[in-house]
């Protein structure tokens, strides 16, 4: 463990979707400003192993890293905030953190002795966390996912509990999210539900230093007295995360009341300002927009928009890169039909779909793929996006009338995508085998790979190089065996991944398809893998920036000019 790591603990309480993610993200993003070398890690109190078999609709976007973990979405704030990846060690779930000390206890590593929460599951909590530690790092910023009072929770906040003693005051520091409600008919914030939170967390043997308080509005000098009062820290101690119209705004919020100062005053970071310029230059951009452009985003999970938090911000990134707002239009692709889709989506400048699993929803999603290449529309298909414009494009360009994935109909004439039985994993370097079709959460091609693209298509105009490395989360692909029979009808394959460098004649290795093209449309591009997962708002991603552009280009005569 490195001696130098400081930590930063941040729980929340009263209620959960206060936004400890964004508030971790801001302080995070701040700190790094400073000249810091900072990472962030995520604990959540559910038993699942990881997010990745958890429906979208209950839990918001799975969230993958480049070392291929399935994580919780607020590392996606995380990256795009402080701008460095997240790793497997950036996220732990209280099912992976059981799992582990039920393995040791079976291999008796704990010698026939009772397995107990303590020592046994806040020790393995405590090493995660320390996992992270390192001789060049900084900071780490630790979020605690849920609420405290949450039984879940408790051994999570035990762990911590003995990481205050473990690492000493001049290490680490506690802060706690919680809810300070407005109430408009009196007219004044209402502390009292913060002094209960802080009351349980300090029943646990856990003081905070820093309190920030989430409300509509600024708390004012008198509720922060009382506060600082009640709660046992200093007023200056006290902070504000109200709400905001953009979220790029919170860094700059919490900066103008000198978070990022306190926390340097009590772990000694230095008294080095902050360099705030790009984000107040960011929200200025934002704010004053001069051209907005309509995406359709024809998808399964619309019900909750957080279920497409990294896809919504990346299209965010795409529009700013050409000054341009984005108006997005999010439709559930189980209400399209063929005789509606002029009503849907004859308004869309840009039209997407999005990554997803299971049949449901997916013949309305091809039929967007069908308007967007009939009607010249630009259009942008991420993951099951490009396999459903896969199977658009075989089915009515190269005669393939019973095309379909093997997903939704594995006895179908023309599988045109398929499931690997296999594939090479490079961070092993060895192929790995799918695993059994029962383990959902073990049998997809997960995180970063290697795609080289074709010299004078959209993809390789975008990216501007002939290499890229980008995220993947799926369990289908591209059928190698249709590739002559799609490319001699018009498809254009533009990316594809390199030859395998492990040769066996019992197991062929097809040459991946990564990015599928059409040479005959304005914009028209799908890719295998999800995009989305590495934009910032400081560095917008190629294929998003491209695809508004396109938008906005080529689709202007249909929406809003």
């Amino acid at each position: 463990m490195s001696k130098k790591t400081k930590f930063i603990f941040i729980t929340g309480g009263v209620l959960s979707s206060l936004g400890k993610g964004l508030t971790s993200a801001s302080l995070g993003a701040l700190l790094k400003s400073k000249g810091l070398t900072v990472s962030m890690q995520k604990l959540d109190p559910y038993l699942n192993l990881d997010p990745g078999t958890m429906n979208p609709r209950q839990h918001g976007e799975v969230f993958v890293t480049d070392d291929g973990a399935e994580t919780d979405m607020d590392l996606g704030h995380y990256e795009r905030y402080i701008g460095s990846p997240m790793t497997r060690r950036s996220s732990y779930t209280a099912g992976w953190i059981y799992s582990q000390v039920l393995s040791k206890e079976r291999r008796g590593d704990y010698l026939g002795g009772t397995v107990q929460v303590i020592p046994h599951v806040t020790d393995e909590v405590k090493g995660a966390i320390l996992s992270i530690a390192s001789q060049d790092l900084d900071l780490a910023l630790i979020e605690v996912g849920g609420t405290v009072g949450d039984i879940e929770s408790l051994p999570f906040l035990e762990a911590l509990r003995q990481l205050k003693g473990d690492l000493g005051k001049s290490r680490c520091l506690f802060l706690h999210l919680t809810l300070v409600p407005y109430l408009s008919t009196t007219g004044e914030p209402k502390s009292k539900p913060t002094q209960h939170s802080v009351k349980e967390l300090r029943s646990l043997g856990i003081q905070p230093d820093i309190i920030v308080c989430r409300s509509t509005k600024p708390i004012g000098a008198e509720s922060q007295a009382k506060i600082a009062l009640f709660c046992d820290v200093s007023k200056d101690a006290v902070f504000t995360a109200v709400d905001v119209d953009n979220i790029y705004e919170l860094p700059i919020k919490l900066h103008e009341q000198g978070l990022e100062r306190k926390v340097s005053s009590l772990l000694r970071l230095g008294r080095t300002e902050p360099d705030i310029t790009p984000w107040v230059d960011l929200v200025q951009r934002q704010a004053n927009l001069t051209k907005s452009v309509k995406i359709a985003i024809v998808g399964k999970y619309v019900e909750l928009i957080e279920a497409y938090k990294s896809l919504h911000e990346a299209l965010t990134h795409g529009g700013l890169a050409h000054n341009a707002r984005i108006d997005f239009d999010y439709i559930n692709s189980e209400e399209l039909k063929p005789d509606n889709l002029e009503k849907y989506l004859g308004q869309a400048q840009g039209i997407l779909v999005p990554g997803g699993f299971g049949a449901r929803g997916i013949e309305g999603m091809i039929s967007a793929v069908g308007y967007a290449r009939n009607k010249k529309r630009p259009y942008f298909g991420i993951c099951l996006g490009m396999q459903c414009a896969v199977i658009e494009f075989s089915r009515n360009q190269a005669g393939l009338s019973k095309a379909d994935s093997e997903e939704f109909k594995p006895k179908c004439n023309h599988k045109v995508i398929f499931r690997m039985t296999g594939w090479y994993d490079h961070n092993t370097g060895l192929r790995a085998q799918r695993k059994a079709d029962d383990d959902l959460g073990g049998s997809m091609r997960l995180g970063s790979y290697p795609c080289k693209l074709k010299p004078g298509t959209r993809a390789h105009q975008a990216y501007g190089v002939e290499m890229i490395h980008e995220r993947h989360r799926h369990r289908f692909e591209f059928n190698p065996d249709y590739i002559n029979i799609l490319t001699s009808n018009g498809l254009v394959l533009s990316g594809q991944a390199p030859e395998s460098p492990i040769e066996n004649p019992d197991m062929p290795w097809p040459k991946l398809v990564e990015i599928i093209e059409l040479a005959d449309h304005p914009w028209f591009l799908g890719c295998q893998f999800h995009p989305e997962f590495k934009s910032s708002p400081m560095h917008p991603h190629p294929l998003f920036k491209a695809f508004i552009g396109a938008a906005l280009t080529n689709g202007g005569r249909h929406g809003k000019k």
